[in-house]
């Protein structure tokens, strides 16, 4: 029997994946009521690819949702099986933490998450979008249910017009074992949408007893791992055991095979129209483009503690199965091993982003919001944190509120969202902490304090998470006086722990004042950065507030870029296709030169004359 139709929610959202599950929690925590509408109820929060939250830039993101109140950071810690800061020799800006999942356990807690907070689950595929004009009233199923909806967020992944590619094979479908839909892409172009082909990829899945282990490297955890969620209690984290990854590398047997190969992968064969992530390339991509490289580094991850299932990491692939078995036989350990799947390459379509606003809403029409995959992004955290926005805004337009926009000086997700709203990507958006140019301000240990007052005074958050806040800035604040009022060889702390060979841990194994105060590592480690990097956020903060200034200065919605003299052809051309609301954001377009933005000040002043009824100055 068909369960029901919701009686037109507050909120449709359609996907349930990491931005759909953010999307319908963020929205139900503003007090809207939301019917979230997925192919199958029990995917909810499934990990598609690489069992793993965080990383680097994608960390950073996790702490953010927490701070924001959303579910990922916490769903991590609860299942987490191996937690590690990457990159901890280098400087604070940079660290991202990362932990290695569960990924049945991730699912059935986000499933449980989502149940436990009201709101209505439909299974059922999601067709189309009922329409009148440009205005989004609600969704239309594939068995002729309507969900009409206030407002409807949409995030369907990799599964729009979805082709699942391996060797000369093809299947619809964005995930193995479950279908496509079509319909969508047919009314987002009606609304007047360009839409684009991306593609993906995921490697192989072997059996863990098939695996030679001795040969491995093994490759642990942190000693002291550090959670992603402000509300873990550490006296009983992690939760789950710990294990080991292990590492191994292709070599050149592996290579000449992908070579004497290549021409049956279906992206060299030209049967994938799609361009894939640049930064995460399939194996043969590897071998083709890195031809001077004789090994590439392959990582065994368990998928979860219950399971015979080893994710193959740094092997996606898309070659016929008979040559992925053969050419994963070549790697040190994986001489037996045996496939539980075969990896596969998905084609889908993606909407370009430069069409949506600043909350990730639809320009040309009226309640629709897009999140993750379809506006051309890769990645679990970049997906949830989108839905995170997106459901947020979405149910303050629908309660006739301010909407929620993060600056890039504010947040990763700022960053993401004015690089997604400013560019016409042609490969999948990735989170890179390069990518950040306030990243100094942007640490994974201080998202707290960034986010969280604004998100309780949204309704985000509750009060426990200010009281959280307002503890741990208390534990700061006297952690810093204790190492300025305490002497040590005519030094304060303070002084010492600004040398590069000192740190909160070190001094606090020599000095009884730092161990009374019995911080968390994690806590003390952000004294040291506070304390270490004052001076360079303190330069930092007076750029922000430098480009604040054009950030601030609005760009009219009607000016017509071609009729402006004096801007370059380039400019002009990106202008009129990005629409950029700031001189702020205009500044970020590739193309569009200083001189350009010189002179779109001042046309956009002149404007502002004439409309006032002064005289035009320029």
């Amino acid at each position: 029997m068909r369960a029901p139709v919701p009686h037109s929610p507050d909120i449709a959202v359609i996907g349930g994946g990491h931005a759909g599950l953010e999307a319908a929690l963020a929205a139900r925590r503003l007090g809207c009521s939301v019917a979230l509408i997925s192919l199958r109820l029990d995917k909810l929060g499934e990990m598609s690819c690489n069992p793993a939250i965080g990383g680097l830039g994608k960390g950073q993101i996790v702490c953010e949702i927490d701070a924001l109140g959303g579910a990922m950071g916490r769903l991590a810690d609860e299942t987490g099986i191996q937690f590690k800061m990457l990159n901890g020799g280098k400087g604070a800006a940079v660290r991202g933490p990362r932990c290695q999942s569960d990924r049945h356990k991730y699912r059935e807690a986000a499933t449980e998450t989502v149940r436990s907070a009201g709101i209505e689950l439909v299974e059922g595929a999601a067709e189309g979008l009922l329409l009148d004009g440009s205005r989004v009233l609600g969704v239309r199923l594939a068995d002729g249910r309507e969900v009409r909806a206030g407002a409807v967020v949409v995030t369907t992944g990799t599964f729009l017009r979805a082709v699942m590619h391996t060797g000369d094979s093809q299947s619809s479908g964005g995930r193995i074992g479950e279908g496509t839909t079509a319909g969508i892409s047919g009314d987002l172009a009606r609304l007047g949408l360009v839409l684009g082909r991306l593609k993906t990829g995921t490697p192989p899945r072997l059996a863990r007893s098939s695996i030679r282990w001795e040969a491995l490297e093994a490759n642990g955890g942190d000693a002291r791992p550090t959670p992603f969620s402000a509300a873990t209690d550490r006296a009983r984290f992690p939760r789950l055991p710990q294990v080991d990854c292990h590492i191994t590398y292709t070599n050149e047997r592996t290579h000449e095979l992908i070579r004497a190969n290549i021409h049956r992968a279906p992206m060299y064969a030209g049967r994938i129209q799609g361009v894939g992530p640049r930064y995460c390339p399939s194996v043969e991509d590897k071998v083709m483009r890195f031809a001077d490289k004789t090994r590439h580094q392959v990582f065994l991850e368990p998928e979860s503690l219950d399971c015979e299932v080893i994710y193959v990491n740094g092997v996606s692939t898309s070659l016929p199965g008979e040559v992925q078995e053969e050419m994963l036989r070549t790697i040190a350990g994986l001489e037996q091993c045996r496939f539980l799947r075969h990896g596969y390459a998905v084609e889908y379509d993606f909407v370009q982003p430069f069409q949506l606003d600043d909350t990730l809403r639809v320009r040309c029409a009226e309640g629709l919001w897009l999140a993750g995959q379809i506006n051309g992004t890769s990645g679990y955290e970049e997906a949830a944190g989108q839905g995170l926005i997106a459901g947020a805004n979405a149910a303050l337009w629908v309660q006739g509120k301010e909407r929620f926009v993060l600056g890039r000086h504010e947040a990763y997700l700022g960053v993401m969202v004015d690089d997604l709203i400013t560019s016409n990507p042609t490969e999948p958006y990735r989170m890179f902490t390069s990518r950040a140019e306030h990243r100094l301000l942007l640490r994974a240990d201080n998202a707290q304090e960034r986010l969280t007052r604004r998100a309780h005074a949204l309704g985000l958050v509750q009060a426990d998470a200010l009281q959280r806040l307002d503890a741990r800035q208390t534990h700061k604040e006297t952690a810093l006086r204790v190492l300025r009022a305490t002497r040590y060889e005519g030094k304060s702390l303070a002084e010492w722990m600004l040398r590069p060979e000192c740190g909160w841990e070190s001094l606090a194994t020599q000095h009884e004042a730092l161990r009374a105060l019995e911080l968390p590592l994690d806590l003390g480690e952000a004294v040291e950065n506070d304390l270490k990097y004052s001076g360079y956020v303190e330069r930092a903060q007076k750029n922000v507030e430098r480009l604040a200034r054009q950030d601030e200065l609005e760009i009219p919605s009607d000016l017509e870029y071609r009729d402006l003299k004096g801007i370059s052809n380039e400019a002009r051309d990106k202008l009129s296709r990005l629409r950029p609301r700031t001189l702020g954001a205009a500044a970020r377009i590739a193309g569009v030169r200083p001189p350009d933005v010189a002179l779109l000040a001042i046309h956009i002043e002149r404007r502002r004359r004439e409309s006032s009824g002064g005289l035009p100055r320029i």
